[in-house]
C-alpha cells in the first residue's frame, strides 16, 4: 500500500557529471557520473556521455547524495494554510534535499478520521512537489480519551499514529494504542512529556532560565515519560517511535530498552543537535521550541547517540508560524522553528565540518534511517533505483534570511546565521523537484 503521494510530472532525463557520490547504503564514496533516464538511475560510471536530448549538469566539486526523508513535518494542512500548505511545505522540503516528508496530525481539524486522511491524500496527489505522507492521530481530537479507528486509517495509508504536540496522557492510553497498532503494521510516535512538570515553562530549566527569570521545563519532564512509554512498550511488545529527543537521561532509558529488545526507534532534530539553551539568552522567539534547547551535556549526548545509531534518524520537526505569532515577547510566542530548508546545512556546518560526525553517517541518518521507520524504500544512488537524490555544494556559504525561504513561514532558529553546504538540485520520485536559480 502507498504511504506517500505527490503531483504528477515528467520523468527526468539527466546526466550528473563528476560529482562525489556518497551513499552509505550502497557502500559508495567516490567520484562518479550518474545517468538518470525516465526517472530512474540508469548507470553510474566515470566517463559517461549524455545521450541525445539528455541535459548534462557539471557536478564537479559537488556531493550527490540519496535524498533525505523527514519523518516529522508540520504541514499545517488542513486549517492553517496561512502558515504552510502542501505546495509550500513540499517546495521547502525539495529545497532542503528532501524526497519524502510525513506530516503530523495536529492540524485543525485533527487528522483523526479516514475521510479527513483521504482528503489529504487527494490534495497531495494534486499539490505535493515531493512525495508526502501523513500521520493520523492516536486519540480523537488529540483529547487523550478515545482511540481513533486505527485499522481504517492504516488502510487509507497512515504511516503511523501520533498525538504529537500533546503527550499521551495516561499509561492506559499508551497501552491501548500499542495494543491496537499491532493490528495495523504501523507504530505509535510519542511526544514524550510529563505535562505536570512543564506548566508555565518557556525554556529548559537550568542556570540560563534562572538568570533570565523564565519558567523552566526540566529535562525530567521528557525522560520520565520516555521511561514510562518504554516500559509499556516492553510489556505489550508494541512498536514505538520517540519524537524529538532532547535529554541525555532519555537516551539512557532508550539504550536499556533497545538492549532488552523493545521495538523502539528514536529521532533527534537539527536544533537539538547543534544548539543549547545558552542561545536563548538572546530571547529570540525563533529559539523557543518544545522540547526546549537544553544544556551542552545533553547536546553532546545526542550527537554521540546519533553517531552510534542509538538515535535512528534526524527529523526536522518543521513547525511554521505566521509572523505575527512569533513577533511577540518570548513568553508569549508559540513553540516551534522551521527546519526543512536548513537541516542538512545546519548539521553539515555544526557537526560534519567540526569532525563530530562523519558525512556518511549524517547521510544515512537523514535518508535510509527514517525511510526504514516509515516503511518506504530507502533512497539510493544505484542503477535501477528510482531517482530520489540531491546535489549539494559543500563549499557554499550562505546566510539564512527571511526572504530566502520556499516555506510560507520564516521562523527559523538559524535566521541571520552563516551556514556551509547548500542544496543545488533535488530529484524526487524520478522528477525534478528543485533546482537553485532555476
Amino acid at each position: 500500500m502507498e504511504r506517500t503521494w505527490s503531483r504528477p510530472g515528467p520523468a527526468l532525463d539527466l546526466l550528473l557529471k563528476g560529482g562525489r557520490v556518497v551513499d552509505p547504503g550502497e557502500g559508495i564514496d567516490e567520484v562518479q557520473d550518474v545517468l538518470i533516464r525516465k526517472g530512474k538511475v540508469a548507470e553510474l560510471g566515470t566517463s559517461l556521455e549524455a545521450p541525445g536530448g539528455v541535459r548534462e549538469v557539471d557536478a564537479r566539486g559537488l556531493l550527490v547524495l540519496p535524498g533525505f526523508v523527514d519523518l516529522h513535518t508540520h504541514l499545517r494542512t488542513p486549517g492553517r494554510e496561512d502558515e504552510e500548505d502542501l505546495d509550500t511545505g513540499t517546495r521547502a522540503a525539495a529545497a532542503g534535499g528532501y524526497v519524502a516528508v510525513f506530516g503530523m496530525a495536529n492540524t485543525d481539524p485533527v487528522v483523526d478520521t479516514a475521510a479527513l486522511l483521504s482528503g489529504l491524500v487527494d490534495r497531495a496527489r494534486r499539490e505535493a512537489v515531493v512525495p508526502a505522507g501523513f500521520f493520523a492521530a492516536v486519540s480523537r481530537g488529540l483529547a487523550g480519551e478515545q482511540l481513533t479507528e486505527m485499522a481504517e486509517l492504516a488502510e487509507v495509508g497512515a504511516v503511523g499514529f501520533s498525538d504529537d504536540g500533546q503527550p499521551l496522557a495516561t499509561a492506559q492510553l499508551v497501552r491501548r494504542a500499542l495494543q491496537y497498532v499491532k493490528l495495523t503494521d504501523r507504530f505509535v510516535a510519542v511526544h514524550a512529556e510529563d505535562a505536570s512538570l512543564v506548566r508555565d515553562g518557556h525554556m529548559h530549566e537550568g542556570a540560563v532560565s534562572a538568570r533570565l527569570g523564565l519558567g523552566g521545563m526540566p529535562s525530567i519532564a521528557e525522560s520520565i515519560d520516555v521511561q514510562r512509554v518504554l516500559e509499556v512498550a516492553a510489556y505489550e511488545d508494541g512498536r514505538v517511535h520517540l519524537c524529538h529527543l532532547s535529554a541525555a537521561a532519555s537516551l539512557e532509558h532508550l539504550e536499556r530498552a533497545k538492549k532488552a529488545g523493545v521495538r523502539v526507534t528514536a529521532e533527534a532534530t537539527p536544533h537539538h543537535l547543534t544548539m543549547t539553551d545558552d542561545e536563548v539568552a538572546s530571547l529570540e522567539s525563533t529559539l523557543k521550541m518544545n522540547p526546549p534547547l537544553r544544556e551542552e551535556s545533553d547536546r553532546a549526548a545526542l550527537v554521540k547517540a546519533l553517531k552510534s545509531g542509538l538515535v535512528d534518524c534526524v527529523a526536522t520537526d518543521h513547525a511554521p508560524h505566521a509572523p505575527e505569532e512569533k513577533d511577540v515577547p518570548f513568553e508569549e510566542a508559540p513553540f516551534g522553528t522551521t527546519g526543512l530548508e536548513t537541516a542538512f546545512a545546519a548539521l553539515y556546518t555544526g557537526l560534519v565540518k567540526k569532525r563530530a560526525l562523519p558525512l556518511g553517517t549524517l547521510v544515512a541518518r537523514m535518508s535510509a534511517g527514517p525511510a526504514a521507520i516509515a516503511g518506504i524504500a530507502p533512497p539510493a544512488v544505484r542503477a535501477g533505483a528510482r531517482a530520489d537524490l540531491c546535489v549539494v555544494d559543500p563549499e557554499a556559504v550562505w546566510t539564512v534570511a527571511r526572504d530566502g525561504f520556499q516555506s510560507r513561514s520564516s521562523n527559523s532558529a538559524w535566521l541571520g546565521r552563516k551556514l556551509t553546504g547548500r542544496v543545488r538540485l533535488t530529484v524526487a520520485a524520478g522528477r525534478l523537484a528543485w533546482e537553485a536559480d532555476a
